[in-house]
């Protein structure tokens, strides 16, 4: 094991070193799905081509974070980060140079799947940078702070990325990641974060398990919007997948030098940290893009005035993130927790009362709210998740994390965008219906523009949409927000009954044997971790 500590080194300058470093992989989680329309367009790309280099990104993301998580606690925090900077900024300049032609399609989803691998190798690094830099009693509000900008990274992504392809080219949204990079870079020179390392032999039989399972399921839940619910290949997929993670569970617990010591898994509050981390994943990520097109379709708002709505969202989550972290560091993380969700379901349910009023002005309260609960809780979930790994695991914690993380997301898209299209359609077919429109033509029309507009979010010419369309798409909308309500109260729940009070106690980092105990630990729980 190697440790090079943080001596004299300027933590804040760490930090905003890690900040910049991971702020590409938060922004392009959503600054591609605003322009894909144009990059479709201009490029002449497939509707399945288009998808996939959307979604490209997002698979390799969430298939490659524990194979990340393992790289960054085998190899060293400081060269994973590093790596994947140059990884993910090389990948994003050759998507911006994606050449007209037959050769389109591949090339920009090539490079979008090695986006997501930069992303999965660097995040891990980062994070556990900058859990080794801050203390246990500091480290809530440093990661609030970090997790506070990458949420209004995410949010974000929309409105800039509709900002530089009105005013310059959609290859820049690719682009405006190489000058981040190279100040990422630059701001790692400068502040040399500490690069410790735990070196160890690579289990491939569990990477290429872990890899194919989460792939197969996460594949099913994104495909699933596209191909429906009754296709046998979307169940073979999550169901293979499934299975595939089952055997990956058995087969680390007896590998002498595992990809993931799934071991961890025994730590109660670890386990229930990442079931509320999953649970807030399925309406954080989902609620950025169902917001951006109710605000094209309903509101009737150019695409980049929608996204605006997002901000009020983000502003909630930013400041309340602060709150929340300082939370962590003096009362510990169920306080926090429980609130942030609570306020969160409270939040959406008030959101959801507001929207077929169609009036954005009575909703903004609401959405700040929403937004102040996720940034609440959503942090010091992760964060303290992460605490209970050793000093030598934290990249492997934050890649179990990141993949519950990601699992959350894809599942909330699946389930709500179902539910957004399913009532968006009969709420169509009641309106054509009562309009004189036979019902068999009623229900075919309604299906067609159903899918088109609740899946892809582009609107098209969102002037030629009648106003009755317009209030189905809010009541559709309701629903979701409905669901995200229902969600977050569930976490609430959890929250509630499974954390402890009380601040966490700084682990032991002396000899990471298997069987140590962690402090705080229920008694007879068994070994957490190494």
């Amino acid at each position: 094991m190697t440790s090079t500590g943080t001596g004299g080194r300027s933590k804040p300058l760490i930090l905003t070193a890690m900040i910049f470093a991971v702020a590409m992989t938060f922004i392009d989680q959503t600054i591609v799905s605003i322009a894909a329309p144009t990059i479709q367009h201009d490029l002449g790309l497939s509707s399945g081509g288009i998808q996939w280099a959307i979604n490209a990104y997002l698979l390799t993301l969430a298939a490659l974070f524990a194979f990340g998580g393992r790289l960054a606690d085998t190899q060293g925090h400081r060269k994973m980060v590093v790596l994947g900077v140059i990884l993910f900024a090389g990948a994003s300049a050759l998507c911006g140079a994606t050449p007209s032609g037959g050769a389109a399609e591949a090339w920009l989803v090539a490079f979008r799947a090695l986006q997501g691998a930069g992303g999965a190798i660097m995040f891990p690094a980062a994070i556990a940078i900058v859990v080794v830099t801050f203390d246990l009693r500091s480290r809530g509000r440093a990661l609030a702070l970090f997790f506070g900008i990458a949420g209004a990274l995410t949010a974000i992504g929309p409105t800039l990325g509709g900002f530089l392809i009105e005013e310059w080219t959609w290859r820049s949204i690719f682009w405006i990641n190489i000058p981040v990079a190279l100040i990422a870079l630059a701001l790692i020179a400068i502040s040399r974060p500490p690069n410790d390392s735990r070196p160890a032999p690579m289990d491939y039989r569990g990477l290429a398990l872990i890899v194919a399972g989460v792939g197969l399921s996460v594949f099913g839940l994104q495909q699933s919007a596209l191909w429906g619910w009754g296709k046998p290949a979307i169940w073979v997929s999550i169901a293979v997948g499934a299975v595939l993670l089952v055997v990956f569970y058995a087969v680390e617990r007896r590998t002498e030098s595992p990809l993931i010591n799934v071991r961890i898994f025994e730590n109660r509050t670890f386990t229930v940290e990442n079931i509320i981390l999953g649970l807030a994943m399925m309406a954080f990520i989902p609620v950025f893009f169902f917001a951006a097109i109710y605000g094209q379709i309903a509101l009737n708002e150019k695409p980049t005035t929608s996204s605006l709505l997002i901000l009020y969202f983000f502003l909630g989550f930013v400041v309340f993130a602060q709150i929340g972290g300082r939370m962590l560091d003096r009362t510990g993380a169920k306080l926090p927790v429980v609130l942030g969700c609570v306020l969160a379901a409270v939040g959406f349910a008030l959101w959801a009362g507001k929207v077929t009023d169609l009036h954005p002005g009575a909703q903004v309260i609401y959405i700040v709210m929403a937004g102040a609960g996720m940034g609440l809780m959503l942090g010091q979930a992760n964060t303290d998740a992460i605490n209970r790994a050793s000093r030598y695991s934290y990249g492997e914690a934050t890649g179990i994390t990141q993949t519950v993380r990601n699992y959350g997301a894809s599942l909330g898209f699946a389930i709500l965008g179902t539910v957004l299209v399913t009532r968006f359609q009969s709420a169509i077919t009641s309106s054509l219906t009562a309009r004189g429109v036979p019902g068999p033509v009623a229900s075919a029309e309604a299906a067609k523009f159903a899918q088109h507009q609740g899946n892809s979010g582009n609107s098209g010419n969102i002037a030629a949409i009648p106003d009755f369309i317009r209030a189905d798409f809010a009541v559709a909308t309701r629903e979701v927000l409905y669901g995200m309500t229902i969600v977050m109260a569930v976490a609430a729940i959890v929250a509630l009954r499974g954390l402890k009070r009380g601040v966490q106690q700084e682990p032991e980092q002396a000899d990471e044997r298997v069987g140590a105990a962690l402090p705080g630990d229920d008694p007879g729980l068994g070994p957490a971790w190494r």
